[in-house]
């Protein structure tokens, strides 16, 4: 859209140009068979065609490239970049002539011109030339008001001004997932898995240069998206990283916390901004765009007051055969319990030791390292159950079930689990 909003007649024209890269040209070829009656008639229109690429008539695209013929799209994220010109129309040298472009958007007004101060004089049949630049980062109507002001030779002062009118669209549709792992036997608090679902919402297919995760900073970020072939990674997607208009594409990350938080479950617990996605892409004849998303949130992971994990386990033990494990007791709370366990024996997992243990006094955010012997009276997997936990301040007990499994064999069988 376009106003003025001056109705008089001025010495000086504005004209405003969108630059975009030109698209490649592309044909409809017709042929036939050359028993039919035109004959070689469209092979030989084809191949005097200067658009065609010789010896490969009947390919669509051409050698040629063709010039915007309207405003087009502009995505969120790519870079608005428009040649403005003033021009002298008249007959009579003007002076102090001051262009402006400003960029209205739903949230602000930004200042676009590259320079601020004023042209001493324009001669008649010439002309002041700029070319700007945005990267957009709203969605939504954009208005480019671009102001001239000048003065006649008289010292008369004028001024008009030109709305452009656009909209911005999103290009990608970006949708997350959390997933929390249960703690390894190396680490003390869960990792969080990202499952990011990237699909591509425009009509032309993008050149996907980077999708990566900056993450908060508590955390480091591994990357899952690439198989290892001999000692080079290859990515799981292939050499040609394109997404074609519609498709979805899922991107998996790991995240673990650092090690000067990871003793820390008091900090870990409440943590629930994890990072932001950065996304870079290529279109038409290299354009390029970028997004970063908002930071990304989860739900932090539910310990209640006590954590009880296991730190050491054996993959497979003996039928009947006592085995040992280490568990992990951490205080989640913000008070110092006194503890008390009781082991109790479940139909196919039998505790050894005394039951009713004092544990003593476990402070804020402090964890203790336990080992506990135990023997299975079944053979299979076996779920790991039977501890309970009791704070005698509060007089609260928590039990633990399923915290971990063991595949229990007979060592004078070829069962396996």
């Amino acid at each position: 859209m376009e106003v003025n909003q001056a109705k008089q007649e001025h010495l000086l024209a504005l004209k405003v140009m969108r630059l975009t890269k030109p698209t490649l040209f592309t044909n409809l070829p017709v042929t036939c068979e050359d028993r039919d009656l035109p004959g070689d008639l469209f092979g030989q229109l084809m191949r005097e065609d200067p658009s065609t690429i010789k010896g490969a008539e009947t390919l669509t695209l051409g050698e040629m490239l063709t010039l915007p013929q309207n405003f087009g799209n502009i995505f969120l994220g790519e870079t608005f970049s428009s040649y403005i010109s003033v021009h002298n129309d008249g007959n009579q040298i003007v002076k102090d002539i001051l262009v402006k472009a400003d960029l209205q958007t739903s949230s602000q007004r930004l200042n676009l011109s590259a320079s601020n101060s004023a042209v001493a004089e324009l001669k008649p049949e010439c002309c002041i030339d700029d070319v700007i630049h945005h990267e957009v980062k709203e969605i939504g109507t954009h208005i480019l008001v671009c102001a001239v002001s000048y003065s006649t030779q008289h010292g008369e002062k004028l001024y008009f001004r030109k709305f452009f009118k656009f909209q911005v669209l999103k290009p990608l549709d970006v949708k997350t997932k959390f997933y929390n792992a249960e703690s390894d036997l190396s680490s003390v608090t869960d990792e969080v898995f990202l499952e990011a679902q990237i699909q591509n919402i425009t009509t032309s297919p993008m050149f996907m240069e980077k999708v990566s995760l900056e993450p908060s900073m508590m955390y480091n970020v591994t990357e899952l998206n690439a198989v290892k072939s001999g000692e080079e990674e290859e990515s799981t997607f292939g050499k040609m990283s394109y997404l074609q208009p519609m498709d979805t594409r899922q991107y998996l990350y790991c995240l673990k916390p650092k090690p000067e938080y990871a003793e820390k479950a008091g900090v870990i617990k409440g943590v629930t901004v994890i990072g932001k996605l950065d996304i870079v892409w290529k279109t038409n004849l290299g354009e390029r765009g970028r997004l970063q998303t908002s930071q990304l949130q989860r739900m932090a992971p539910g310990y209640g007051d006590i954590r009880l994990s296991l730190e050491v386990i054996p993959d497979t033990v003996n039928l009947e055969e006592p085995f040992e494990i280490i568990c992990k007791i951490t205080n989640c709370s913000e008070r110092t319990m006194d503890l008390v366990l009781e082991m109790c024996n479940t139909r196919s997992i039998h505790w050894c030791g005394v039951s009713g243990r004092q544990l003593g006094k476990l402070s804020p955010a402090a964890s203790l390292s336990l080992p506990l012997t135990v023997f299975s009276s079944v053979q299979g997997l076996q779920s790991i159950s039977g501890l309970r936990l009791t704070d005698t301040f509060l007089k609260r007990t928590y039990e633990y079930d399923d915290i971990a499994q063991v595949c229990v064999i007979c060592p004078y069988m070829s069962n396996e689990c």
